[in-house]
Order: structure tokens, then C-alpha cells, then sequence
């Protein structure tokens, strides 16, 4: 246990010399510390409708801006101004008197055609668009209300909205996923990094002559890098806590978290050992992890989706049961790895 002890105490002194692997822990501390203010810009990018207070000026033309303008009235922030045709209302978008164009008119079969014209490639771009998309939303409802005596058949039922909050979603969903299963990528990258360097500096046979066994070199190197894992996660979880975002279940988070540290790590050192050359060890770690989680993603009890469930505290039972079996395949995972390397060795 002292060899270990000493093997893992040298991995984590090492760290100082990671300037990558440090970056990525300040980018992440940097998120955590101050959750609550950059969470608005971030949800700006994950949902733009999400922004309250964004006003818009349309300039309206053709045969159908009445209904137009009663859409617009449904639309906070949106604001309609008609125009005698298309020629003016594009002047007025021209010299910036309005953010964007609808030229709507009345087919002869009835139906209501709508050409829109925004602005290209500004800064106000994405809100204006998702403006006009709302209004236009809300004038096809209109629009669908008004005829439905006039159909044959009912349409189809439109899908009730959701009156989540998007900072919510974007919160449990995103972000505490995010910052959850980084240090576990970041452990997996710390053990292929340090076992190749050993081959490639030679130190991996200074090593093996000490007195310790492949087995003890291994399990000090994994035990550093996954011992820092959940540190990091408890560290960014108490910072949103700060933040004014209450997280429920923290121990089953991390309980978590450290049995897929466990698989990672496991995975990264089964790639070391077969792939001596770090950035060939890299590549294949990466597509691994890839795979992986891919796969777990597309499963109904993902991790992301198990961390969101513990930490709005929404969990069942079923929950429960996938946090034990994460652990028992990570254990399997970590244990038959170990064994093998320790019987073959690494690959020369």
C-alpha cells in the first residue's frame, strides 16, 4: 500500500506540469464560480428564445398585415409597422428603421403567403430571427383557429408547450452534466499521458526494477487520477450551490462519477498498454471515450441523465439500480484490465 500511496503522491505532483490538463480545471472552476451570471449568455446560445426583452421592429407590406399585426400582438418584444407595399418596407429595413421585412399576402386559393427578410450575419441576427419565428408561430395559430370551421377534418392536435424555464433545463440538463463528467475525461487523459511518457522517457523500467509490481504501479497511477475526480466535482457542485443553484443527491452524484472515473481510467490504461506511442494513445483514448458514452447517451439511463435526475432529485428506484451497476461493470472493467497488464506487461 506505501508503494502505491508514494506512486499515486508522484502522479499528483506531476500535475503542475500538465499546463493543459490545469487550463481545462481553471476553465471549469472559472464556470462553476460564477454559474449564475455566465449561465445567461450560455443559455442565449442553447435557446435564444429564451431571452426576455428583446424588441423588434418589423416592417410590414402586402394584403395581409392586418392579421400580421394581431399576431405580433401576442409576441412580447414584437412590433409591427405596416407599409403601402414591399418597396417602402424594405426602405424603411434598408435605412434601419426597421429589424426585419414580412411581405405577407392572400393567394388565390386562399392561402397566405409570408416572405421575411433579416438582417445577415449581425449580432442581433439569432433574436431576431427567433422573434420572427415566434410571430409567425403565433400567426399560424391564428390562422388555424379562424378556418377550423371551414376544414372537412380536424387537423392534427399541435403539441402543448412547455412552461419550463429554460435556465432551468439548461442548468440540470447541461450544465451540471458538464461539469460532473469533465474531470472524468480529464482522468482518463492524465493516466494514458503518464503511462506512455514512463515508456517513452524509460522511467517505466526504472520502475519495474524497484520494489514494486506492474499491479502496484498501475493502481497508484489510477488511484491518483481517480481520487482527484470526485474532489474536483464536490469542489464545482459546492461553488453552484453558492451560485444559488441547489443541487440534491451530491453523494449518489459522486458515487456516480467516480465508478465511470473508474471505467475511463480503466480504458485508458488497457489503451496505454497496447499503444506506446502517446499521441497513437491519445487518438485511441479520445475515440474510445467517445464510443462509450455515445453509447450511454443514447440509453434512457444515460449518466447525463441520471446525474440530472439525482440532482434536481427526481430519481427512482431505477436510478438507483444503474448507479450500482455502473459501478459493478467499472469494477469488473478496472480489475480485469489490471490483471491482464499485470500478467502480459505492456506492449513493447
Amino acid at each position: 500500500m506505501d508503494s502505491r500511496l508514494t506512486i499515486a503522491g508522484r502522479e499528483l505532483a506531476g500535475l503542475r506540469a500538465e499546463k493543459t490538463i490545469l487550463l481545462a480545471i481553471g476553465i471549469q472552476l472559472f464556470i462553476a464560480m460564477f454559474s449564475s451570471f455566465l449561465v445567461v449568455g450560455l443559455v442565449s446560445m442553447y435557446d435564444p428564445g429564451a431571452l426576455d426583452g428583446a424588441e423588434i421592429e418589423v416592417a410590414a407590406a402586402g394584403d395581409a398585415v392586418d392579421d400580421l399585426e394581431r399576431a405580433a400582438g401576442d409576441v412580447p418584444g414584437a412590433s409591427v409597422t405596416p407599409y403601402d407595399d414591399a418597396g417602402a418596407a424594405r426602405s424603411a429595413f434598408e435605412r434601419n428603421a426597421a429589424d426585419a421585412v414580412v411581405v405577407a399576402t392572400r393567394t388565390e386559393d386562399g392561402r397566405v403567403s409570408a416572405a421575411v427578410t433579416a438582417p445577415d450575419s449581425t449580432v442581433e441576427t439569432t433574436v431576431i430571427v427567433v422573434q420572427l419565428r415566434e410571430m409567425l408561430r403565433t400567426y399560424e395559430l391564428n390562422e388555424r383557429d379562424s378556418r377550423a370551421s371551414y376544414l372537412e377534418e380536424s387537423p392534427l392536435p399541435l403539441p402543448d408547450r412547455s412552461d419550463t424555464s429554460p435556465y432551468f433545463t439548461f442548468t440540470y440538463t447541461v450544465l451540471i452534466p458538464l461539469l460532473v463528467f469533465l474531470p472524468v475525461f480529464i482522468s482518463g487523459s492524465l493516466v494514458v499521458d503518464s503511462i506512455t511518457e514512463e515508456r517513452d522517457q524509460g522511467t517505466m523500467e526504472l520502475l519495474r526494477v524497484a520494489p514494486v509490481t506492474i499491479a502496484e504501479i498501475v493502481d497508484g497511477k489510477a488511484a491518483a487520477a481517480i481520487g482527484i475526480a470526485p474532489a474536483q466535482a464536490l469542489l464545482w457542485l459546492l461553488l453552484l450551490e453558492a451560485n444559488g443553484t441547489s443541487v440534491a443527491n451530491v453523494g449518489p452524484i459522486l458515487a456516480l462519477m467516480t465508478a465511470l472515473t473508474t471505467l475511463v481510467v480503466a480504458v485508458a490504461v488497457g489503451v496505454a498498454a497496447v499503444a506506446p506511442d502517446r499521441r497513437a494513445a491519445q487518438l485511441l483514448y479520445s475515440v474510445a471515450v467517445l464510443v462509450l458514452f455515445g453509447g450511454a447517451t443514447a440509453m434512457a439511463g444515460g449518466p447525463a441523465n441520471a446525474v440530472a435526475r439525482l440532482a434536481i432529485d427526481s430519481a427512482d428506484a431505477t436510478t438507483g439500480v444503474l448507479v450500482v451497476t455502473y459501478a459493478a461493470i467499472a469494477a469488473a472493467a478496472y480489475l480485469g484490465v489490471r490483471r491482464v497488464v499485470a500478467v502480459e506487461g505492456f506492449a513493447r
